[in-house]
């Protein structure tokens, strides 16, 4: 019989590449996009998708995974329920956290900021861009509450169906999108012997410019 393997066993060296202090753009959304494409072009799955930490006014801190949809100027898009738990949470304490890790690449990319609503306009017009089926699933489903059982969730999706055959499916005023405006944004790189290179952006409120400055893996 094989032995189970233990977590303390399991061991991976990083060898892919390295990260200067002056190889990195000035701007970290611009270097973020550089990442991007890079993991895009790598053909990974879902590069988009990101661990995104909230916390309420108790400092109670919960993380999932969503789906970014836009990185502007000013910061990062995504969507969602506004009557869910992570909205809830933002309501209380706008002040949130993202990971985007891409293993393939040995890459890691971690941001912390202030979320604030996107404007209706822009609500609107990611909304109509989805396929329709998105469309009615945002209506059909009250998201993070109890439901008895799935098939709440099909007869919602059926009468909505019906009841939008020939129109156009309107944005929920419940759902909408959000921006992460950063002021910390960190790359990291694996390297070899676990000396990681770690490169750490720090927006300067006065001076109104971003600052980078090397970390200790």
């Amino acid at each position: 019989m094989t032995q189970k393997k233990k977590l303390h066993e399991f061991r991976k060296e990083y060898t892919q590449g390295g990260l200067s202090l002056y190889q990195v753009l000035p701007d970290p959304l611009a270097q973020f996009n550089l990442w991007f494409d890079q993991a895009v072009f790598a053909g990974l799955p879902e590069p988009n998708a990101m661990t995104m930490a909230t916390a309420d006014n108790k400092g109670i801190v919960r993380a999932r995974i969503v789906l970014l949809k836009e990185v502007d100027d000013k910061g990062f898009v995504f969507y969602t329920n506004y009557n869910s738990r992570k909205a809830q949470d933002l309501e209380q304490n706008p002040n949130a956290s993202l990971v985007f890790l891409w293993l393939e690449l040995e890459r890691q990319v971690r941001v912390e900021g202030i979320v604030e609503k996107v404007s209706d306009e822009e609500s609107d017009e990611y909304f109509n861009s989805r396929p329709r089926e998105s469309q009615l699933g945002a209506w059909a489903s009250d998201q993070s509450k109890e439901i008895v059982t799935r098939e709440i969730l099909f007869e919602n999706f059926a009468r909505l169906e019906k009841e939008y055959e020939g129109k156009t499916i309107p944005r929920p005023k419940f759902w909408g999108g959000y921006r992460l405006i950063p002021n910390i944004v960190e790359f990291w790189q694996g390297r070899p012997g676990r000396l990681h290179d770690r490169i750490l952006y720090k927006y300067k409120q006065e001076e109104k410019i971003w600052e980078r400055v090397r970390l200790a893996p």
